[in-house]
């Protein structure tokens, strides 16, 4: 079996490895890469390989640095199945008719202000896709894929298995004369407030995992769920807002889960909160169909016909006009909104009427990348832009970062401890990051490499290249992410 990884190899984002086994090609995810420009511009460069001449798709998650490219693949022609479990089906909906939204929405604006200025049309990128070809691209979607039952993909036997990062999150073992090969996708947190724990995996000969936080150990749920706590009641007393920026799909659902377990038992003041977040109020209802990955407090409660992400004093808010009128409301309130890293949508409005008041609190939940809107504001900038104005900041800011939902050094160690002795590549990561685990991995006597950008390695055989790339220091730093916990 080769493998080629044609995002997230030596990066967290655009996660899409091309496997090769038995003369057949099966892409294992198909991610829009995210974060600064340059990374951003590799979505534009077309993919290295015949796109029609695909057997197969198989999706591990719905997450967008997993799912993103998927109608940009249907409109270059593949027309093949695209595997996943129904949950990711149903999110992966929500999730690519969002994003064709906000790409065709920032092409009407590109293109208003190139007109004003006077440039032609023609040097306004378009976008990626649009609405059209993400219905196109779900007509492909063959939602199949069972927890533990094998099915049979592109002459490969393929079983996925519980990864507990977010709802219909797979972990998958591939099978071929060839040997046996376990793809990760994203882990879950062991500690989550909402998913159950990964299934622990069968021996492989190869194993291709994630490493966002392989240089780190989360809190405790115990100790996070108490910094959440102290972090809102010391936000009421202030008086003013309470901001958490937070992703549409897992972290939103946890957090309201929170709130409403923390209200419920009388640890912090039932004030107003607003969910004004479209896509997340719509990812939850698939949370009412498959509550039986959901850990037991939560699949409880959703068959006894009750609704866990509902706190008693919840408003949904559907419209743009309806979120402009929460900043005329008086006194506290949770304004729970999109996007995690404050880098679009409805949280930038929030922010740029609440951030330069003393009285407003800003909870921070997700990861911030360090050159993202977020990123700055939690690690002290005074002054950020926020739609074309200088907003200052004097918020109080509170950083939690045991809410991820990807697994940390302890939980990549368990899940590896049940697959014998694999050679074991690194995605998924900073190069950092990456650099840490491999003598962790060493102690435990695996063999890790780092997995190349595009090139080609037999995950079999005996890799390439070996160890760091070429040229790579390998002196070990805690690595972006591990400052704030997506």
């Amino acid at each position: 079996m080769q493998l080629q990884s044609f995002g997230a190899a030596l990066t967290v984002t655009g996660s899409m490895h091309l496997l090769t086994s038995g003369g057949r090609q099966v892409l294992i995810d198909c991610g829009l890469f995210q974060g600064n420009d340059e990374l951003e511009a590799r979505n534009r460069e077309g993919f290295p390989f015949d796109v029609p001449g695909l057997d197969a798709v198989i999706l591990t998650h719905a997450h967008l640095d997993h799912v993103g490219r998927l109608p940009l693949l249907a409109k270059l022609g593949f027309r093949g199945p695209v595997y996943c479990t129904a949950p990711t089906a149903g999110l992966a909906e929500t999730v690519l008719l969002d994003s064709a939204r906000l790409q065709v929405d920032g092409y009407r604006h590109d293109l208003r202000r190139a007109r004003r200025q006077g440039v032609p049309d023609e040097q306004v990128p378009p976008p990626l896709y649009e609405e059209e070809d993400v219905h196109r691209a779900l007509a492909l979607l063959r939602p199949h894929l069972e927890f533990g039952e094998t099915t049979r993909v592109a002459g490969l036997k393929v079983t996925p298995e519980r990864a507990g990062h977010i709802l219909g999150s797979a972990y998958l073992l591939i099978e071929s004369p060839e040997g046996r090969l376990i793809m990760s996708g994203d882990l879950g947190n062991r500690e989550s407030g909402l998913q159950l724990d990964f299934t622990p995996p069968p021996h492989a000969d190869a194993v291709v995992i994630e490493t966002t936080y392989a240089n780190r150990t989360h809190r405790p749920w115990p100790a996070t769920l108490a910094e959440f706590r102290d972090a809102l009641r010391d936000s009421v007393r202030q008086g003013g807002k309470i901001l958490i920026p937070s992703f549409a799909i897992e972290r939103t659902q946890t957090i309201l889960h929170t709130i409403k377990s923390l209200m419920d038992a009388g640890e912090v003041p039932r004030i107003p909160v607003f969910l004004d977040s479209p896509m997340a109020a719509r990812a939850t209802h698939e949370y009412f169909e498959f509550g039986d990955e959901l850990i037991p407090e939560v699949r409880d409660a959703l068959q006894a016909g009750e609704d866990p992400f509902r706190p008693s004093t919840l408003h949904v808010v559907p419209t743009s006009a309806e979120s402009q009128r929460i900043n005329r409301y008086d006194g506290p309130a949770i304004i729970l909104a999109g996007n995690g890293m404050m880098t679009g949508g409805r949280i930038q409005h929030h922010l740029k009427h609440h951030l330069w008041k003393p009285s407003t609190s800003l909870i921070s939940v997700s990861y911030q990348s360090p050159s993202s809107l977020g990123g700055r504001i939690v690690t002290g900038a005074d002054h950020v832009r926020i739609m074309g104005e200088e907003i200052a900041v004097k918020a109080h800011v509170h950083t939690i970062g045991g809410f991820s939902a990807h697994a940390d050094q302890d939980d990549l160690l368990a899940f590896l401890s049940t697959t014998g002795t694999p050679h074991v590549w690194l995605v998924h990561g900073e190069p950092d990051v990456m650099a840490a685990f491999l003598p962790v991995l060493d102690a435990r006597g695996l063999k890790g490499d780092l997995m190349p950008d595009r090139q080609p390695v037999d995950l079999t055989g005996p890799g390439f290249p070996q160890g760091l790339p070429p040229g790579f220091d390998a002196a070990p730093t805690r690595g972006a992410q591990a400052e704030a916990g997506e």
